[in-house]
């Protein structure tokens, strides 16, 4: 497994992108999840999540998976769980003080990072774990959450131009006013 996560990290670019691939695709998933429903499709996606992620980057299941701004590297690895940078006891090499024979997860998260596009997301702060989210798939929750946000953006942006309408009904006429007619025009039926 730690090789694999070396891997992981070292190619941490393709796998930056493969994720944005697979988070679209969930994203487009959404209908079909919504009307499944979430909780029944939960446990299998997490299943298949667990696999792949635990095979790739010794992934610990947290339910709240920040790979993408680690540079593929799973801060859950870190003996001490730190969620924001390395602690003060990196040793000489970047090796870490609890488990000598591993290098520090935040060295290697650092290194990751800079072969990710968008790797400086690495230096924002990341919230504490939430522990009720444990074993469950953060694939699918943030997915859900991003098609939210995505429902809710569209519906506000319609909702904005219903209500500018009425606006625009009392401000402007609601049919244009006729230009003149041509003199030639004119009283043609009546001449004869």
């Amino acid at each position: 497994m730690y090789r694999a996560r070396l891997f992981a990290i070292r190619h941490s670019g393709a796998f930056g992108w493969i994720y944005g691939r697979l988070e679209r695709l969930m994203i487009a998933l959404d209908p079909v999840f919504a009307r499944l429903g979430y909780n029944r499709v939960e446990r299998p996606i997490a299943l298949v999540e667990r696999v792949v992620k635990g095979v790739l980057f010794d992934c610990r299941m947290c339910g709240q998976c920040v790979l993408s701004s680690t540079g593929m590297s799973c801060p859950m690895n870190c003996p001490k769980e730190l969620r924001n940078g390395p602690c003060g006891g990196v040793r000489p090499g970047g090796f870490c003080e609890v488990r000598p024979a591993m290098r520090c997860v935040w060295v290697l998260a650092w290194d990751g990072a800079t072969r990710m596009q968008g790797g400086d997301r690495i230096r924002e702060v990341l919230p504490p774990v939430d522990r009720s989210l444990k074993g469950s798939s953060a694939w699918l929750r943030v997915s859900r959450e991003k098609a939210a946000r995505l429902r809710e953006a569209r519906e506000a942006s319609r909702t904005t131009l219903a209500q500018a309408f009425p606006g625009a009904r009392r401000n402007e006429p609601s049919t244009a006013p006729l230009a003149e007619e041509p003199p030639s025009a004119v009283n043609r039926g009546q001449r004869r």
